[in-house]
C-alpha cells in the first residue's frame, strides 16, 4: 500500500511517500480502508520528536473509512461499515487526566496517512451520516480536543463570554462553533484580516487583531473563559483579559512553551489556569452526539492527495489554513 512515512531524518526532510507493508489485523482489531485523513499540527511535532534512528512510522492522527477486515474477537463492526477513528488510545472513561497507558494515534503506532490502518475496535465509531467523507476524515483530533477544553475543562455555559486567540486552526474553529451552539458569546483574535472576517461569518461576535491591545479593543470588557493554544506570545495578554475568578484553558503552544507570569497578580485575581489534552473515548462519543444534535460540521479548508504530501505539510507549517486540511488516497 502507499503511505506517508517519517524516517531517517529529523523534521520534514524525513517525510516520504512510498510503498509500505499492509498491516495485519490482530485479535480485537479492525482494518479500515482510509477514505480521508486529517492533518494536524501534531504531525509537525511528530516529525521533530520521532528519532531518525527509530523504525519508520506512518504519520496521521485523524481518519474515516470503511471496515475492510475484522479481527478475531472483534464484534462491534462488520465489513463494509462506514466508520470514524478516534486518535485517543487507552483512555476509555472521562477523568481528570489520562491514564498511564494513554497514547495518541501515530508515534509509536502507525497513523492514518495510508491506504489502510489497523486499530483497536474500541477507538472506532460509526461515521455520522450527515458528514461527508472529507468532513468525517478531518474531524476527530481537533473536535475532541476542542470539546474537552471547552466543556470538560472550561465548563462553558450559556451567557459566558469566550475568547479564542489565534482563530484559524481546526481546534479553534470547532470551539467557535461549539461555544455558539452552547449559547456563549465568542470573541476571536487573528493577525489575518481574512481569518477575522471568516470567523465573523461563522458566528463570532467580535474579531480583533492579535497584535493589538485587547483591553483597548474591547474597551475594558473582561471575559469568562480564554482557550489558549499559542503560548508565550499571548499567555499574559490572555491572563490580562480574563475576569477575576475567570479561567484560562491551554491545550497547545504554537509559539514558545515556557511563559513567565506575575504570580502575585495571578493569585490576587483568583484566576484558574487549566491544562487540557485530547480527550477520552467517552468524551468522543459525547462530542459526536453534540455535533449531530447541533448539525456542526468542520471547516474543510483544502484537501491534498497522499502524493502531494510536500505541499500539504508546507501549507500546514505556514498556517495558511482556516479550518482543517484533508489527505485522500490518489
Amino acid at each position: 500500500m502507499k503511505a506517508i512515512v517519517h524516517e531517517g531524518k529529523e523534521g520534514l526532510e524525513g517525510v516520504t511517500y512510498r510503498d509500505f507493508e499492509e498491516p495485519i489485523t490482530g485479535p480485537g482489531m479492525v482494518k479500515v480502508k482510509i477514505k480521508v485523513a486529517g492533518m494536524n499540527r501534531r504531525d509537525l511535532l511528530v516529525t521533530k520528536n520521532h528519532k531518525p534512528d527509530a523504525p519508520p512510522v506512518i504519520l496521521g492522527c485523524d481518519g474515516a473509512g470503511v471496515i475492510a477486515e475484522v479481527g478475531e474477537g472483534a464484534k462491534k463492526f462488520s465489513v463494509g461499515d462506514e466508520v470514524i477513528i478516534s486518535p485517543s488510545i487507552g483512555w476509555k472513561k472521562n477523568s481528570d487526566a489520562p491514564p498511564p497507558e494513554f497514547q495518541i494515534l501515530c508515534n509509536p503506532t502507525h497513523g492514518t496517512y495510508a491506504e489502510y490502518i489497523v486499530v483497536p475496535e474500541d477507538i472506532v465509531e460509526k461515521k455520522p451520516s450527515f458528514l461527508t467523507w472529507e468532513e468525517a476524515g478531518v474531524l476527530t483530533l481537533a473536535a475532541l480536543t476542542g470539546y474537552r477544553a471547552l466543556f470538560t475543562r472550561g465548563k462553558v455555559k450559556a451567557g459566558d463570554t469566550v475568547l479564542l486567540p489565534g482563530i484559524g486552526s481546526g481546534v479553534l474553529t470547532f470551539i467557535l462553533k461549539f461555544a455558539k451552539a452552547a449559547g456563549a458569546r465568542v470573541i476571536v483574535t487573528s493577525r489575518s484580516e481574512e481569518k477575522r472576517k471568516k470567523a465573523l461569518a461563522l458566528g463570532a461576535d467580535v474579531a480583533i487583531p492579535t497584535e493589538s491591545d485587547w483591553n483597548e479593543e474591547l474597551e475594558g470588557e473582561k471575559v469568562d473563559l480564554v482557550i489558549e493554544s499559542i503560548g508565550r506570545a499571548t499567555m499574559n495578554k490572555s491572563l490580562g483579559i480574563v475576569r477575576p475568578g475567570g479561567t484560562v484553558v491551554t491545550f497547545g503552544a504554537t509559539t514558545e512553551d515556557e511563559v513567565t507570569i506575575d504570580i502575585r497578580k495571578f493569585f490576587y485575581g483568583q484566576y484558574n489556569l487549566l491544562g487540557s489534552t485530547l480527550g477520552s473515548h467517552e468524551e468522543f462519543q459525547e462530542m459526536l452526539s453534540f455535533i449531530e444534535k447541533h448539525s456542526i460540521k468542520p471547516e474543510v479548508d483544502r484537501v491534498f492527495a497522499l502524493s502531494e504530501y510536500k505541499e500539504a505539510f508546507e501549507y500546514l507549517r505556514d498556517s495558511k489554513n482556516f479550518g482543517k486540511i484533508g489527505i485522500v488516497a490518489d
